[in-house]
């Protein structure tokens, strides 16, 4: 037998006997194999790109709704949205990039989602056109309690006592910056107001809709066998034709040859940046998993708050930054 030989079968030896005291796995499965480099960085590119893309898209939706005739035509501009969407999946599923096959599921199946798409966009945008950035994103974290609370009751499903107490900060933080927040005087010398009831009925009900439709994603992706790619291409040319439907009755259109340049620029933007949002988050979750996409979640509402903090032109008390605090510590807790 040759030194070669020999050598091969001491080690063959030796891995067996450390199998044996438990110092090696006997199986080895994929979390044991060293992280592609390649993986890792496209879900690197995915996850700057998501948060990119949602930093921008606040404040690029906040300068458009400033407008008050281009916010008075939501329902026609998350349309768009839906569109910008679709044409986007529709190209991913292409021979070119095949990102994924798409998968047909039933109109009057997907209805009910493509409503609740819908009405979580609107009311999304509505709760930003009337709210400072800094309240809309905070107010947003309340999506993890709901979703606790939706779950409970209708699915029975219970998470850990030790993520149920860290929502009792959440919430309380969230209560004193919708209570002590405060917007520009819109007169020097005047005082300065505190968020309306408008605005804190707004971000509430679209917390509440965007719970609802968060649970329904999961449930219809485990009833129809479906990954996120394939069920946002079967809802997002429904969620279009839905809003269609309600722009005669909801929406009031601008002067359009009146709209300055930069405005439908920046439409053009909010819709590609729409897209980039859906698809790298579906991405993010598909190949990363939930918690890193949880991270990342986090990290954006961190770069907003702090953003519109800086950028809003307003004051926060010493309560309102308390209510900050809390509620970002809350969901790292």
């Amino acid at each position: 037998m040759s030194d070669t030989d020999m050598e091969e079968k001491r080690r063959s030896s030796d891995l067996e006997k450390e199998a044996a005291e438990g110092l090696l796995p006997k199986t080895i499965t994929k979390d044991h194999l060293a992280p592609d480099p390649l993986a890792r960085a496209k879900m690197l590119f995915w996850m700057a790109i998501n948060t990119v893309a949602t930093v921008l898209i606040v404040f690029c939706n906040k300068a458009i709704f400033s407008d008050k005739s281009f916010g008075q035509c939501q329902a026609a501009f998350a349309a768009f949205h839906f569109v910008v969407t679709g044409a986007t999946l529709f190209m991913l599923s292409r021979p070119m990039f095949a990102m994924f096959d798409p998968k047909r599921i039933g109109v009057p199946q997907m209805l009910p989602l493509a409503i609740a798409m819908a009405a979580n966009i609107v009311g999304m945008n509505l709760s930003l056109q009337v709210s400072t950035i800094t309240f809309y994103q905070i107010t947003r974290v309340l999506l993890t309690p709901c979703v606790a609370v939706i779950n409970f009751f209708f699915y029975k499903k219970y998470i850990p006592r030790a993520a149920a107490y860290s929502l009792i900060p959440m919430c309380f933080g969230v209560a004193l910056i919708s209570y002590y927040d405060q917007k520009p005087a819109p007169v020097a010398g005047e005082p300065i107001k505190a968020v309306g009831g408008l605005s804190v009925l707004l971000a509430l009900g679209s917390v509440c809709i965007s719970g609802i439709y968060t649970v329904w994603v999961g449930t219809y992706q485990r009833k129809y066998e479906v990954n996120g790619f394939q069920l946002l291409y079967n809802q997002a040319p429904l969620g279009a034709i839905v809003l269609l439907y309600a722009v005669p009755w909801t929406d009031k259109f601008p002067a359009l040859d009146q709209a300055p340049m930069n405005k439908w620029m920046m439409i053009l933007l909010s819709g590609f940046l729409a897209a980039m949002i859906n698809v790298s988050q579906f991405f993010i979750i598909g190949t990363a998993g939930a918690v890193e996409s949880t991270v990342v979640g986090h990290m954006k509402t961190c770069l907003i708050v702090v953003i519109g903090a800086f950028t809003g032109g307003r004051i926060i008390t010493d309560k309102a930054a308390l209510g900050i605090m809390l509620a970002l510590c809350s969901i790292f807790a």
